[in-house]
């Protein structure tokens, strides 16, 4: 197909770059503990650093990933994604080198400053090059092809983390992320991206300045740019609004499926490996061998529709949950829910031209990184009151059941969305002539 033979190294270079991340994943709350509680198996202070980390490092990133996309369009793909591939090393070998409190605390302040461009970082440029260089019929499998290949990091970082000691773990996950930085630059080419017939969203109210295009201040999207890009159209407004409460669904999933099932069916570390194992697994199947063939045939807005109904049924069914195998029945359903974001991006991809491919994927993943901060703040309170010993009815899993009130919203505002089929560019020209 049409531009996936170039994608062959960005895979493997999200590929490397995702593993030693979900690598020390399982061990970064031993280590933490160990670091931080004197001895004890557990703290106060281990949680409020870990939800301080996520809450900067959520704001940071909203931020950070419409300016990161920006500089992508202006600076070029392979400069910017170099970026957070060399500062993702950086607090890996920290733990590498030692774990005493002190290290502890220079990796913790290194991660929160580098994780704000890391984390989406990585996506948001892969989103972008992939865009560039594949065409728009093929483009919905590509983007879930991608997410395939981080599904698949996920899978054997968790099964590697599982064989190796914690001391080990960060060792070989440096290794991974220095090979990651170099295969980069060496087996990665810019794309040559073409002037398409878009008329860009983003207008400069100074005019078409060409000069301005190496201004690297010029380059730093204000939030109002971004908003403007997300309201240009029908199409990309309701497709950001989409990822938001999709996005508020999976983080609230993600933040409190595991203490609910503790507290539900007292699931433990084995359970847990066992869920993540089996949603990784079954994404994987779904988006690096289904979605490709059955992608560009069924369209991005009947695939977006079913699987953000498979997400709200995912909750409905942990909500209800009435015996241990329930929820592993759920899980299953994520090879289907996982195929949301691929559609979300391919509709916005084909909606923007060659050089605003990079603030448009950024913006989404702003969107993506609010509502993770958002989220929390909506089901903690909810969660920690149905899971109490005195909730106000008993329905424990009523948290789960208002996380799959968020993928309704999406379902609903996915229905509205009036997306025009893929027409090939020989269809194209024949009709204008």
């Amino acid at each position: 197909m049409e531009g996936w033979e170039r994608l062959i190294h960005l895979f493997v270079t999200v590929f490397m770059a995702f593993l030693p991340l979900y690598l020390v994943n399982p061990a970064i709350t031993d280590v933490t503990v160990a670091a931080v509680c004197g001895g004890e198996d557990e703290c106060s202070l281990s949680i409020y650093l870990t939800g301080f980390q996520l809450a900067i490092t959520g704001v940071g990133s909203a931020l950070m990933m419409p300016m990161i996309g920006n500089l992508s369009d202006a600076y070029g793909r392979k400069n910017l994604l170099t970026i957070p591939l060399i500062l993702q090393i950086i607090p890996i070998v920290m733990l590498a080198l030692s774990r005493t409190t002190n290290f502890f605390y220079a990796y913790y302040a290194t991660k929160i400053l580098t994780d704000m461009i890391v984390d989406g970082g990585v996506l948001c440029i892969s989103f972008s090059y992939l865009a560039d260089n594949v065409g728009e019929g093929n483009r919905v499998g590509a983007f879930a092809a991608l997410s395939g290949v981080m599904s698949m990091a996920n899978v054997c970082g968790t099964l590697a983390a599982g064989l190796l000691s914690i001391s080990l773990i960060f060792k070989v996950a440096s290794v991974l992320a220095i090979l990651a930085a170099i295969y980069m630059r060496v087996f990665l080419k810019d794309p040559d991206r073409e002037k398409d017939d878009l008329q860009p969203l983003i207008l400069s109210s100074e005019g078409d300045d060409t000069s301005k295009k190496t201004d690297f201040i010029h380059q730093i999207p204000s939030p109002k740019v971004v908003f403007h890009l997300l309201k240009s159209s029908n199409i990309v407004a309701l497709a950001a609004s989409v990822c938001f409460f999709n996005s508020v669904g999976e983080a609230g999933a993600g933040s409190f499926l595991l203490y609910y099932l503790k507290a539900r069916f007292q699931f433990n570390k084995d359970q847990f490996s066992l869920i993540f194992l089996i949603i990784n697994v079954g994404a994987t199947i779904t988006n690096v061998i289904l979605m490709p063939i059955l992608g560009p045939v069924i369209g991005e807005q009947t695939i977006l529709c079913f699987g953000i109904f498979t997400g709200f049924l995912s909750m409905l069914l942990e909500s209800i949950a009435w015996a241990p195998w329930v929820p592993y029945l759920a899980s299953s359903l994520g090879m289907f829910f996982t195929i949301s974001s691929s559609c979300i991006r391919s509709i916005v991809s084909k909606q923007v031209g060659s050089n605003e491919q990079g603030i448009a994927q950024g913006s989404l993943l702003a969107m993506t990184s609010i509502s993770s901060i958002i989220s929390p703040l909506i089901y903690s309170p909810i969660s920690a009151w149905f899971l109490s010993d005195k909730p106000p009815f008993d329905f424990p899993g009523f948290c789960m059941l208002c996380v799959g009130f968020s993928y309704v919203i999406a379902l609903i505002l996915s229905l509205v969305i009036k997306f025009k089929p893929f027409i090939s560019k020989e269809t194209r020209h024949q009709a204008l002539c």
